[in-house]
């Protein structure tokens, strides 16, 4: 059970970065700032929080490709980080980066866009879905090119609403969020 949880959290490990970066490039005023779209997403959905995001997974990608150059974590791994050579391996973590990076993103666009339709401010908690809309995404965007295993995919579904708790205390303690919920 132990194995099938950190195979679980490495494997979904750059969706989960992907979605902590944009509060990071928010804190950090990186350019791209405008709304993606008030009306549909709210004003917190920006250009920025979407090129951080894919810029978030597509570093652990690296790091993950890296360690599998090295046969570190290969227990663990269950995508395949290895090309024939080290410009492929770097061409496949730019497309897992896109996969993961860009499904975050768009998972979370979704729920907001839901969140807006049934009236439910920015920022107002809404279980289970703030929880899952990322990794729910970037499985979907995997799922035409990764053979997910099913354990994988309803570990990651039970432990992301624990992390996701946890980070945010952390985030909140750290002075990144304003609530810690």
């Amino acid at each position: 059970m132990l194995k099938l949880l950190i195979v679980s959290l490495y494997f979904i490990l750059p969706a989960y970065v992907a979605n902590m970066m944009p509060v990071i490039a928010g804190k950090l005023s990186l350019p791209g700032g405008k709304p993606i779209s008030e009306r549909w997403f709210g004003l917190h959905k920006t250009w920025r929080g979407f090129y951080a995001g894919y810029f978030g997974a597509l570093v652990v990608l690296v790091v993950q490709a890296i360690l599998a150059r090295n046969r570190i974590m290969e227990d663990y791994a269950i995508l395949n980080y290895l090309g024939g050579g080290f410009l492929e391996s770097l061409l496949m973590a730019f497309g897992y980066a896109f996969l993961f990076g860009v499904g975050a993103i768009f998972g979370d666009l979704v729920k907001s866009f839901l969140k807006r339709r049934i009236g439910i401010k920015p920022g107002a908690s809404w279980f289970p879905l703030d929880q899952l809309d990322f990794v729910i995404g970037a499985m979907l965007c995997l799922w035409p090119f990764v053979e997910l295993p099913g354990q994988v995919v309803a570990m990651v579904l039970v432990a992301t609403p624990v992390v996701h708790f946890l980070v945010n205390v952390l985030g909140y303690l750290v002075g990144l969020k304003k609530v810690w919920w």
